[in-house]
């Protein structure tokens, strides 16, 4: 697969391209807003595209067959820019795959993004309400779409073991940036993550293993 990764220049983005160009048999394409942010991966021989969320980004799916969302107005900016970023832009990335008859769909959301909004975090119901929002009507569509929802994120060590399944009330916890790229990549192929919508925690088990139990 040729894969629109959206949000390259992010902290899981770029781990995500240098996992897809160096350990995959797939292609990744680099998705980045500015010009400034393109040789960080061409010099390793990454493609990229030009594309502004807040615009019309269709010409960037031109030649590819995938997309990975995992772009992020992150969870303390303004309701405005969240909702044209993880509500709009992510709407209208579904959209176009759908248009252009994309094979796969990977969302990265938000742990909670399905909780009752009584349960959300204070200060971060409008990110919330975005993810959920996008989260919602990638299920509409026909693609097959995986939703990964990591839960607090950190920049230690991969550990490469999880805890990765449905949500239960019980279930809380955090996970290493490094480890939700590999579970994204490891997910991309395996047709049983197909159409669900999953919560990613470090846990006991092994990213593979885990995934074939799904």
């Amino acid at each position: 697969m040729n894969i629109l990764v959206i949000g390259a220049n992010g902290q899981i983005g770029k781990k995500l391209v240098d996992k897809i160009h160096s350990n995959s048999p797939h292609d990744a394409i680099a998705m980045v807003r500015d010009e400034s942010q393109k040789d960080q991966f061409e010099r390793r021989g990454i493609k990229t595209v030009l594309g502004d969320l807040e615009k019309d980004f269709e010409h960037a799916y031109e030649g590819n067959n995938a997309v990975i969302f995992t772009a992020g107005s992150g969870g303390h900016t303004g309701e405005d820019k969240t909702k044209l970023i993880d509500r709009q832009g992510a709407i209208q990335a579904i959209d176009y795959a759908v248009k252009h008859k994309f094979d796969r769909f990977i969302m990265v959301s938000a742990f909670g993004a399905d909780f009752n909004p009584s349960d959300w975090p204070e200060g971060m119901g409008h990110y919330y309400s975005a993810k959920s929002a996008a989260d919602d009507y990638l299920q509409q569509t026909n693609l097959n779409y995986t939703i990964v929802k990591p839960g607090r994120l950190t920049d230690e060590a991969p550990t490469n073991k999880v805890d990765y399944g449905e949500r239960t009330d019980e279930r809380s916890g955090s996970i290493p940036r490094a480890d939700v790229a590999e579970v994204i990549v490891k997910s991309l192929d395996a047709e049983n993550t197909y159409r669900k919508s999953l919560e990613v925690l470090s846990g006991p088990n092994n990213i593979e293993e885990a995934i074939e139990k799904i």
